[in-house]
C-alpha cells in the first residue's frame, strides 16, 4: 500500500469557477505508477470550495457562478458577520453549499473521471488569492497487484 501527500498553490483567481484538473494532474508526477487507488483533495480555505462538473462548456461554469450569486446573495441585512467585506459570509455559505474535499478514483494511473468531468476551484471571493490543496494519494502500484 502506497500514502503519498503533497501541496498544490494555486494562483489567485477572480471568483467563479476555473477548471483545474490539469494543474492538479501536473501536481501528481507519480500517478502513472498507480494501478488503482483514491484521490484526495482537499482545500485548506472557507471561502472557496471543490466540485466535479462539465470539462467542456465554459457556459456551465459561468452559469454556476450566476445561480450561486443568486441563491447567496450578498448585502444580507440578516449577516452578522461582515467585517472583512461584503463578499465574505456569502462565500462560506457557497463554500459549504459545495464542498472542500474530493475523493476520485485512480485506475490505470489515471484520474477515473467521466469524459466530460473536470475538477473545478470555485472562488467565492472577489479577490481571494492563492489557494492551498492537500493532495492525497492511496493507492497499490503496479508491483503490488502482481501476484
Amino acid at each position: 500500500m502506497m500514502i503519498r501527500q503533497s501541496t498544490l498553490t494555486l494562483d489567485a483567481r477572480p471568483r467563479g469557477f476555473h477548471l483545474i484538473t490539469a494543474e492538479i494532474r501536473r501536481a501528481l508526477p507519480d500517478l502513472s505508477d498507480v494501478r488503482a487507488g483514491l484521490l484526495h483533495v482537499f482545500i485548506q480555505h472557507t471561502s472557496a470550495s471543490l466540485t466535479i462538473n462539465e470539462n467542456a462548456s465554459p457556459d456551465v461554469r459561468s452559469d454556476m457562478e450566476d445561480h450561486f450569486n443568486e441563491m447567496v446573495p450578498e448585502n444580507q441585512p440578516y449577516y452578522d458577520h461582515t467585517i472583512e467585506g461584503s463578499d465574505d459570509m456569502p462565500a462560506h455559505i457557497k463554500a459549504s453549499l459545495l464542498d472542500t474535499s474530493l475523493t476520485i478514483p485512480i485506475r490505470h494511473g489515471e484520474m477515473a473521471l467521466g469524459t466530460w468531468q473536470g475538477i473545478y476551484l470555485n472562488e467565492h471571493r472577489d479577490h481571494g488569492g492563492r489557494r492551498s490543496l492537500v493532495l492525497t494519494i492511496k493507492a497499490t502500484t503496479v508491483d503490488e497487484t502482481a501476484t
